[in-house]
Formats: C-alpha cells, structure tokens, sequence
C-alpha cells in the first residue's frame, strides 16, 4: 500500500518511468512517507545512510557508477542545507542527482515553526531545475504536479547530466498509506536527444586544427567511458597530435605533461619551441594547477568541445571557437581530428590541410621526446618510505593483479600522486575540489559495483568524512587506503607558507588522531603500517583479503619526508635538461 498524499505517489510513479532504480534515504518523520512509497514500489533499491551530507555523497557514487539518475531523499529544515556540498560537486561532474526534500506546508514557512526555512531556492545556484509540488486538489493541480516532476528530471538528464530539486511540501496527518496502486502517470520523451554534430562544424574545426603550426589537444576530467573505445582514440589521437590528457580523462595510461610544464616553466628559454599555438580544450577540470597557468601564459587561441554551449566557459582566457558535442558523439569527433592521417587518400589535394605539416610533425617530435624522458624519471624513481612510496607500490600492484579495482582517489595530495603512476581511469570529486564527500562518493560506487573499489584518501579527507562508515549497507568490496601523516601534507608543497606561525596548526590541521578507533566502532576491518615492509604486506593484504565488511589500511608517513620526497622528484628536471632536442 503506498501514501495517500497525491504529490507523493505522482512522483513515485515517474521516477519509476524515468529510469530510477537507486535512492538513497535519511531519516525523518516529513520524508517518511516519500521514503515508505520508495521502499513499498519494489523496483527502486533503498540505501539508508543517516548523515545527509554524507548520503548525498553516496548517491552521487550510485549515478556515476550506474549511469541512471539517482535519489537522495532528506526531511524539511536544515536536512536539505546539508546535501549543498555534494549537489555543487554533482553539477560539476555533470552527475544527474535527484535531491528530493520533504517540506512544511507554504503557510508556515517563516513562521517561528521548526524546520521551516524556505526550501525551494535553498540549493539554486547549483541545480538546474528546483521544483516544489503541490498537494493537487483538481485535476488541474494533477496535471501542475505531473508537469514539474517531468520538468525536474528532463532538467536533470538531459545530454548533459545535473543535480535537480524537487522539493514536496506535506500536510498533515502524514502517516496514511491507504492506496493500493500507484497512478499511471505520463512521461515526457526527447525524440531527438542528441547535441548534433554537423559535417559543416566538423570540417571548419579540422581546418583550424590543420592550419595551426603547434596544435595542442588538452582532454580534462570526463566520465568513465565518455567516449565508448576512449582509450583507442586518445592513444590514437596521441600518435599524431601533442596529447595532454590525465588518468580522470579516460587516457588509459600516464602522460606526462604536469612534470614537463614544471621543466619548462623552469627554463623558459626552452618554453618557445614547445608552446602551442591553437588548444583544443575537451571535457572540465585539470589537475594540474602549473599546467592551467602555463596554458593561459602561451595566450594561444583554442577551442572549446561541450554538451552545454550556453554554459561555455573559458577555463584557458583565450577562448576563439565552440563546438556543441556531447558524450554520444565524442567517439565519432575524435577520429575526424586525425582524418587526414587515416584517410590519406581524402586529403591528398587538401593544401591547407597539409601546409604546416612539417611543423606539426616537429612540434610533436619534440614533446614526444620530452615526455618521454619524465615517463623513464618516473619509472626509475624510486621514493623513499613516503606517501608517493605507497601510491606507487599499489599502482604497481593493481597493474600486476589479475583482479579488477574501481580506484577513487580523494582530493588534494592523493590525486596528484595518482596523475604519476596511475595508468587507468581514476574516480575523483574534482568538480570543486572539495576535500568533504571522497569517501561516500566511492562508498555510493560499491553499492552498486561487484568489482574491489579501493578509497585513496588523506587523513583530514577520511577524518572528515568518516559518517560514510556508519552505515551497515557497506560491504567487503569497499577498501580504504588511507594517507596519515598527522596533517594536511599538500601544505607542506605551497612556498613560504611554512613561514607563518599558524601554518601547522590553523592552516595544516596538525593532529594525533588514527582510524583504529573509528574502524573498531564501524566494524571495519583495520590493518596499520609504519614501515615499507609493513606498508607492502598491508596493500596485498587490502587487495587479498576476504570479507563482508569493508578493509582499511591506515599508512602512516612524515609530512616532511613526503614533501621533500615529491619535491625532489620534481627536480628531476635538472638533469633533463641537457637531453632535451635543441630548437
């Protein structure tokens, strides 16, 4: 039997239509009916997690893991405020979150009433559609309610993905569930869905490509498997063109280019024969900070490739052309780019096509030699007992095991390590950056996930986030490799900032705090390690061992050492220098 509230079961009954198959659900008493109707329609799998900041998280790792809109569902009042991290993260990452809200009846909004914040703008900046049902009386109010629920998940899926509200306020009495069936409800369907690449836009892009003398590609983060064959048409695109694409970009393998850029921004007498002269800017954001400052110094003119050109933005200062492409169709974009190459027989006459040939070809002789000298610094690097030591170790570890791991890796030092050694897809919250969430978000992923999903996470990161262990719905495919050396160590990299007085204790967060504790109340399994023999045997033992409940490995570093360590390994440039090819 489902609730008597109208707006409730109309609601129901389209996300069913619309494809949900996941909610993640919070407690309360004004969500409890929402929560009853989820649970009581048999095809929707409910995820109870009680912090709403963390459940939100957690549904997030649901859509990205299963591609299909996904439900957190909070109570009235101050529960909604909670989700605005993970919804700024989710419009970021393009992820289609559906935040459903109970509310208090308008009348009392504002009213010295608890819990009754108005709600229907709470999280606008950052959704793409907010919406607030009413409780329908006449047919017409049906058809209102019908129409916004449609409205919110059409906003909310539409080529590019994005967070919605829907907000539904209840009245009382709220605990009647009296209806037998849900209403049969009717669906809005796009006929034509698709951002429309055409032969037109696809031939005045080759052109600008074809007549640049150093044309750069850079792919940002994108979604897993964004371009269907991704990690062929990267590499292949590779072969032919200067490739900046990190492991959040589908790349399949490391490329250098962070490491690369340092060197040059180092020596910038070398900078001139390896600055670009037209970019082709796919997908969001880079990591890599000294990249995105270099870019915009060489004020080549680039390209912009997006699913939403109304939201075009210009993440390099030198924005000259848009090209509307969504996902569907970056896998047919992507060989057009190198057409010349694999149909020769096309160009052949083509003049302006192959003109600067000579120069591209050179151009990328040179980067090619470049990166590949930091690609064998990398390889022969060997760090000491550190951070870097322990991520390098376990890629080398993953890439040897037959056994398939999702890796998430959290914010700030974590992922920086993984844009060394990682040679896959990484799973990530870079849409801003947050430390908040990383751990939910990959613990949301193992729900629905049978493959080992393994949290690369810093100590502030996991300390911050450990609700995401306070729930029982998390299994053994879930481990966590946590980075403890007592502080926030991407502090210990930002110059002069060891100058201040405040840096350890207010900026870095010094503390004494470890995991055992929290994994003994979590009933998380927990293993410690001090040294490297105990930090290798720890990482066999997370990705080996059995169970129902998830692993942690908690490794425990010097944030000096790690500093110094990655510093170092930065001032490998010094001796590349004398081997790179003269202009």
């Amino acid at each position: 039997m489902y609730s008597n509230k109208e707006n409730i079961n109309i609601l129901t009954s389209l996300l069913l239509e619309w494809g949900v198959t996941d909610a993640v659900v919070c407690p309360g008493s004004r969500n409890a009916a929402i929560v009853h109707n989820l649970n009581e329609c048999g095809t929707i799998r409910c995820h109870p997690i009680t912090d709403e900041r963390s459940a939100a998280f957690y549904a997030m790792g649901i859509a990205l893991n299963t591609k299909r809109p996904t439900v957190v569902c909070v109570t009235s009042g101050s529960a909604l405020l909670n989700t605005a991290p993970a919804v700024a993260e989710a419009y970021y990452q393009h992820v289609p979150l559906i935040v459903i809200a109970a509310d208090r009846p308008q009348q009392w909004i504002d009213q010295l009433d608890g819990q009754t914040l108005p709600q229907p703008d709470a999280l606008n900046r950052f959704v793409r559609r907010s919406v607030s049902l009413p409780e329908p009386r006449t047919e017409e109010e049906r058809w209102y309610c019908n129409r916004l629920v449609n409205e919110a998940l059409h906003a909310a899926t539409f080529r590019q993905p994005a967070p919605v509200l829907i907000n539904v306020p209840i009245t009382e009495p709220l605990f009647t569930f009296d209806v037998a069936e849900l209403p049969k409800e009717r669906r809005f369907r796009m006929l034509d869905s698709e951002a429309a690449l055409t032969n037109t836009t696809v031939e005045v892009l080759q052109q600008e490509l074809y007549q640049a003398k150093r044309p750069l590609i850079v792919v940002g983060q994108m979604a897993a498997d964004s371009f269907g064959c991704s990690v062929f048409d990267i590499n292949e695109l590779s072969k032919h063109f200067v490739v900046f694409a990190e492991p959040l970009s589908n790349s399949g393998e490391t490329i250098h280019f962070d490491e690369a850029v340092r060197h040059l921004m180092a020596h910038p007498e070398l900078s001139p024969d390896y600055t670009p002269d037209y970019i082709i800017y796919i997908g969001d954001t880079l990591v890599s900070k000294a990249t995105r400052r270099w870019l915009r110094q060489t004020q080549a003119p680039s390209c912009l490739i997006t699913a939403d050109p109304l939201h075009a933005s210009d993440p390099l200062m030198s924005l000259r052309h848009i090209v509307t492409c969504d996902n569907a169709n970056l896998a047919l974009l992507m060989p057009m780019l190198y057409d010349i190459y694999t149909h020769r027989d096309l160009h052949t006459n083509d003049e302006v096509a192959w003109r600067n040939e000579e120069s591209r070809k050179m151009f990328l002789d040179k980067w090619r030699c470049l990166l590949s000298q930091w690609a064998n610094h990398a390889a022969a690097y060997e760090p000491e007992y550190s951070q870097m030591a322990v991520v390098k170790y376990f890629e080398k570890l993953i890439e040897e095991s037959a056994v398939c791991v999702n890796t998430h890796y959290a914010n700030s030092t974590a992922v920086r390590l993984a844009c060394i050694y990682a040679n896959h897809y990484v799973w990530c919250n870079r849409g801003v950056n947050g430390i908040e969430g990383s751990l939910s978000t990959a613990a949301g992923f193992s729900l629905t996930d049978h493959d080992l999903n393994v949290c690369i996470i810093g100590d502030l990161s996991f300390f911050y986030d450990q609700n995401a262990l306070w729930n029982n719905c998390v299994g053994g495919n879930l481990r966590i490799l946590l980075l403890n050396n007592s502080c926030g160590g991407i502090f210990k990299q930002l110059p002069n900032l060891h100058r201040s007085p405040v840096a350890d204790t207010f900026v870095g967060a010094s503390h004494t705090t470890t995991a055992q504790g929290i994994c003994a109340q979590n009933n998380v399994e927990y293993i410690a390690a001090h040294n490297q023999e105990e930090m290798q045997h720890g990482i066999s033992e997370l990705l080996t061992r059995k169970g129902n409940r998830p692993v942690l490995l908690e490794v425990f570093t010097d944030a000096a050492i790690d500093a110094e360590t990655l510093s170092k390994y930065f001032r490998g440039c010094s001796c590349l220098r004398s081997a790179l090819p003269l202009a």
